[in-house]
């Protein structure tokens, strides 16, 4: 190799280490690629508004609390609309959006339901987040059925709604997927489990039953946490709170490894990990956070869980983690700071308003989002400095999407493009 040629390939071996990662381009499912909410890669303005760093603002039809997902050219989120006259029905439908100009592509009834239970007054009919992938999008509405899209033609590939479950307050788990497998987690009053779909067919692969025993009140068999996928040293496990206990899964087959038990339900926060330890909130009664580090088979409460957190505990948002850190936010507003090995506080700060949405990780910054539709930004240390407070019109329950340097934010009425204009700086 002449003395030129290596100077070149060290130069350009410089150069492409020197570059930063480039943003994920695909935002898959609930809180991303990971399903913790990190795009630490991208580049999303720290300052916007309905006039400032809008790209566009599209209104969405009926009501829904999921947040958007994208692959490629793709995005889309689901809707619902309760029409009450002259009977009572439910309309569900998948939205594809064109991700450049926000109009509308295709607007797909996939269930039409009779007289449906009453969900929560803070719930939706259409609050699970679909998942996405280079075939097609994956449409959860719990009780009243999963669907499959190929979002190249608008044509649904196929139905599932065979699963009978009392909610008791509408769906909220969303679904994931593992390799060929959707898995949606069925908590209801009737009936808890967790089911694999086949992505192509629709279905079932396995389906688990919990093993823990349930206390004797049915409301308390409730629970509405997603689920996730979490590579632990080399071995995939899957992740999912239920009423009273969360279970380790092989995600694969769904057998159980090991679960650890508490008095909780109703919870809708996701775990959240790090390299040793998974995270769990455990809902209403005896609300804590649980840091459990995987081992042993069967009921391992006793041996695994290293560290409880009882204050001011999330019930809906869930926590995220950056660098060692564990950050929860509770409806209320109260976020604490916590050290993931040893659970002690290393900060409080309280934000002004009601929280739904799970926050987001991007550019070193969190990024809090209000009911009342203010998106505070963090610094992610110990004193979480308040960086910048924004402002959109409108109600905000839906977690935030992230695709490249862009954030996609849903409200009540509408979606938002929000990104850095050309000629603005970070």
């Amino acid at each position: 190799m002449s003395c030129l040629l290596q100077k070149s390939l060290g130069l350009l071996i410089l150069v492409l280490f020197l570059q930063p990662l480039a943003a994920a381009e695909h935002w898959p499912q609930f809180r991303g690629p990971g399903g913790q909410g990190h795009a630490a890669d991208s580049r999303i303005p720290l300052k916007f508004d309905e006039e400032t760093n809008v790209r566009w603002k599209q209104a969405i039809p009926g009501e829904g609390w999921s947040s958007a997902v994208a692959f490629n050219d793709q995005l889309w989120l689901t809707t619902a609309i309760l029409e009450e006259e002259p009977t009572k029905k439910l309309r569900l439908y998948a939205i594809g959006l064109d991700p450049q100009t926000g109009s509308i592509r295709h607007e797909i009834e996939l269930f039409e339901v009779e007289q449906p239970e009453k969900i929560h007054d803070d719930n939706s009919y259409a609050s699970p987040t679909p998942v996405i992938d280079e075939h097609g999008v994956y449409c959860h509405f719990g009780t009243f059925g999963t669907a499959a899209i190929d979002y190249r033609t608008g044509k649904v590939l196929w139905k599932n709604d065979s699963f009978d479950i009392d909610h008791q307050g509408g769906p909220g788990s969303s679904p994931i997927q593992y390799e060929n497998l959707l898995i949606l987690t069925c908590d209801g009053a009737n009936v808890q489990f967790v089911v694999a779909l086949d992505k192509k067919t629709g279905e079932e692969v396995w389906k688990t039953t919990r093993s823990a025993p349930l206390r004797e009140n049915t409301i308390t068999h409730r629970a509405f946490a997603t689920p996730l996928i979490w590579n632990y040293q080399g071995r995939d496990l899957l992740i999912s709170p239920g009423p009273d206990q969360a279970h380790a899964y092989e995600p694969a087959t769904g057998k159980e490894l090991w679960h650890v038990r508490y008095i909780g339900f109703s919870n809708v926060p996701a775990p959240v990990t790090t390299e040793e330890k998974v995270f769990l909130c455990t809902g209403f009664f005896e609300t804590e956070l649980l840091a459990v580090e995987p081992g042993g088979s069967g009921d391992v409460t006793e041996s695994q869980v290293k560290w409880r957190y009882t204050r001011s505990v999330s019930t809906v948002p869930s926590p995220i983690v950056v660098d060692g850190k564990l950050f929860s936010i509770n409806e209320a507003g109260l976020i604490a700071c916590l050290d993931c090995e040893t659970g002690d506080v290393l900060g409080k700060r309280r934000l002004i308003g009601k929280y739904s949405a799970s926050p987001i990780y991007a550019n070193d910054r969190l990024y809090f989002c209000s009911e009342e539709g203010k998106i505070s930004v963090l610094a992610p240390d110990d004193d979480m400095e308040l960086l910048q407070v924004n402002r959109l019109d409108g109600l905000i329950k839906a977690s935030p999407s992230v695709v490249g340097n862009t954030l996609y934010l849903r409200t009540a009425t509408d979606l938002y493009r929000i990104e850095e204009a050309a000629n603005d700086s970070q």
